[in-house]
């Protein structure tokens, strides 16, 4: 029997539960998803794409699909008893003022504030010692408080400010240039605006980064020819001129322009992956000088952080997998040629700079230390940090008397610190007034082996005296890619499902960034199955250590991390009661055919390169892993209608093949948020109804028919 039109009826009297009322819920009929005969064929290999029609986002037919799984989905979701006692304690936690760490740009302090339920946080400013005033408020920019705020960037004297702003979380951005005093447009907006930054030069006009529009659709269709840009004042758009990109025989695929301080250099970063880049400079006191290449070739991440006159001061893991900090004359800047300021140690390193000061802020299995040096590599001293957690800042302009940095960790709310970079001395500069008590809670580290031996950490937090009874509801988060290191930091989401009783652990799994480039390395293309071993073992090791159970544990990941859930999932569907795939890659032979997904092909390789990485991929693409027969986890697929960043239909298609193939009782649902993308600027009530909705299915199919905490 096709399982989209197959009723599968639940029973709670089927699940071992708390209560012992024996209510029925509504039968899930999932809708019909139509299969259609498209076949790819990669190096002589057929591969069927039975729903290839669902990579249409903007056609009628898919959006009628998407209605009817949001119907499907919401309606089961309404059926779970205490889903409105999560969204009341999610709204209640959330709703405690946070604070961001001020700076100053021309007669102005600026900080963001957010009341606590505001769906977006408000920029203030003060001048002296007068009250704060509200400067940019992005409740306003839309009535659902799906616009937000993404970037600012203040010209030199601080007098006129360029914003970017993105609609229902889009990755394309608009660009909206004011007089800091009026508060009002002094030209037309910019649009068409991705992955940028904004950097101005002096106050003549600004350099961004963007790609040219796509053709067909806006959402999915294909970019990749990363261009920069100069906007003059008082010019339009359409006289903007291109700086760099556009060569068919250059493709780059992300480039990013970044002027000195001092107005100096212009520095570009092209890129044609997501690891590694090309370092160029361009002397901007020189009229019409060439661009100079420091890094000929995509081989490192490397980063000017810094000059001193001539003298440029380089971030780069050039042979140097853990990073170090080196200088250079700009007369003569290629590599043979640098000097190292600080050295590469056996931690990985993320410097910055501020008050005429370098800081190295190093991870220490994920943990957060920090060395404070001056420009010529001298150690000042180390940083007492106020515990062990992740700690960030410590950066601002050379002028600056004081800097700051933020402290977290899993069971400890934001905090601001402040510190006089002359003395060293520290200071509480802000504390949230939050109802959640951290003494409560204890977090720890572990180490364990994966399949092949390699030990990776992970850190479990839960509340204190809790029985580790092998009952424990309990989510497993990774990530896993891109160089991305996940380090302790609280969340609202994380602190409810606790207070639940529920575990938190969190491996660092190879793909991150933890240990260095070595360890990127070790979880990319060819080499992919690592990641997913680590996570798999990471389970394991909970569950032999009783902390939880399979019948307990949830898989979650987002965006790579939904690669990993999905390909956990279909790997080992033993593992896990509930798996939790969101904004997911799931489609490993096509990723690379939409928006800018080709700039991934440094972690993933793509099914074009070779045959060999085809067959790699599609061993583990989780759209081409579901098996009939199998019994998967209860599984709640998320993703939004506009993100383009990794297109909705990977999420539709592993949904579609879950539903007709799923033999067990356990729900395969989709929740799709309407006019929202990959997940930054995700309004408060909507991300406060969508952790709802996850907590609320998770524990429900864990078994629970009221809150545990109850």
């Amino acid at each position: 029997m096709n399982k989209s039109v197959l009723s599968i009826f639940l029973f709670t009297s089927l699940i071992a539960c708390k209560n012992e009322t024996k209510e029925e819920l509504t039968a899930i009929t999932y809708p019909e998803t139509k299969k259609i005969d498209h076949i790819d064929t990669y190096f002589g290999t057929e591969v069927k794409d039975p729903y290839r029609w669902l990579e249409d986002d903007r056609s009628p037919e898919t959006e009628a699909w998407v209605k009817s799984q949001n119907e499907t989905t919401f309606e089961y979701l309404s059926q779970i008893p205490f889903r409105e006692d999560l969204e009341k304690r999610l709204s209640k936690l959330w709703n405690y003022e946070r604070v961001t760490a001020p700076f100053i740009e021309g007669d102005y302090t600026y900080f963001s504030k957010n009341n606590g339920l505001q769906n977006q946080s408000v920029v203030y400013r003060k001048k002296g010692e007068e009250p704060a005033e509200v400067f940019l408020d992005p409740n306003t920019f839309s009535d659902d408080g799906t616009t937000s705020l993404d970037a600012l960037s203040f010209s030199k004297n601080g007098k006129i400010l360029a914003y970017s702003i993105s609609e229902g979380g889009s990755d394309w951005r608009k660009v909206i240039i004011i007089d800091i005093e009026t508060k009002k447009p002094i030209e037309d907006t910019l649009i068409d605006v991705k992955f940028t930054q904004i950097s101005w030069y002096k106050n003549e006009g600004f350099y961004y980064s963007s790609y040219d529009k796509p053709e067909g659709s806006e959402l999915s269709a294909k970019t990749d020819q990363h261009k920069v840009y100069y906007h003059k004042l008082g010019t339009k758009q359409s006289e903007d001129q291109l700086i760099y990109g556009g060569k068919p025989e250059e493709k780059h695929r992300y480039i990013y322009a970044h002027v000195t301080r001092d107005n100096r250099y212009l520095i570009l970063t092209p890129r044609i992956s997501t690891s590694g880049n090309k370092l160029l400079i361009k002397d901007l006191s020189q009229p019409d000088s060439p661009f100079v290449s420091i890094l000929e070739e995509a081989n490192s991440d490397s980063n000017i952080i810094a000059n001193k006159g001539t003298t440029l001061f380089i971030a780069t893991n050039l042979e140097a997998p853990n990073r170090r900090v080196v200088k250079v004359d700009a007369s003569n800047p290629t590599p043979e040629n640098w000097v190292d300021v600080i050295a590469e140690t056996e931690h990985v390193l993320s410097p910055s700079k501020g008050s005429g000061y370098l800081f190295a802020h190093y991870m220490i299995d994920a943990l957060s230390k920090v060395k404070q040096y001056d420009f010529e590599g001298n150690l000042i001293r180390d940083i007492e940090l106020p515990g062990l957690g992740s700690v960030g800042g410590f950066s601002g302009k050379e002028e600056a008397d004081i800097l700051y940095y933020s402290f977290t960790n899993y069971n400890t709310p934001t905090s601001i610190y402040s510190i006089d970079p002359k003395t060293g001395e520290t200071k509480l500069y802000w504390k949230p007034q939050i109802d959640f008590n951290s003494a409560n809670y204890e977090s720890h580290q572990v180490f364990y082996n994966s399949k092949d031996g390699t030990k990776v950490p992970m850190m479990i937090t839960y509340k204190k005296g809790l029985e580790l009874n092998g009952k424990n509801p309990t989510i497993l988060y990774g990530y896993g890619g891109f160089n991305i290191s996940l380090t302790p930091s609280f969340s609202v989401t994380h602190a409810v499902w606790m207070e639940q009783g529920g575990i938190l652990a969190v491996p660092n799994l190879r793909g991150g960034g933890e240990y260095g480039r070595d360890w990127h390395d070790a979880g990319i293309q060819l080499k992919k199955q690592n990641v997913f071993d680590d996570f798999i073992t990471a389970g394991e090791y909970l569950i032999a250590n009783r902390y939880t159970s399979s019948d307990y544990l949830a898989l979650r990941g987002g965006s790579n991390g939904g690669l990993l859930v999905g390909a956990v999932m279909t790997q080992r569907p033993d593992l896990a009661k509930v798996a939790l795939p969101a904004v997911g890659v799931l489609d490993m032979l096509r990723y690379h055919t939409f928006t800018a997904g080709a700039g991934w092909a440094y972690d993933y390789g793509t099914a074009d390169q070779s045959k060999e990485m085809f067959e790699y991929l599609k061993g583990y693409s989780p759209v081409h892993n579901v098996k009939k027969g199998v019994s998967y986890p209860a599984t709640l697929i998320t993703t939004g209608d506009h993100d383009d960043r990794v297109v909705p239909a990977h999420s539709f298609k592993f949904a579609a093949e879950l539903q007709d193939k799923q033999t067990s009782e356990h729900p395969t649902l989709i929740r799709i948020e309407t006019n929202a993308g990959h997940g930054a600027g995700t309004p408060i009530n909507k991300t406060i109804e969508q952790y709802a909705d996850i907590f609320g299915f998770t524990l429900f199919n864990m078994g629970y028919k009221s809150l545990p905490s109850e």
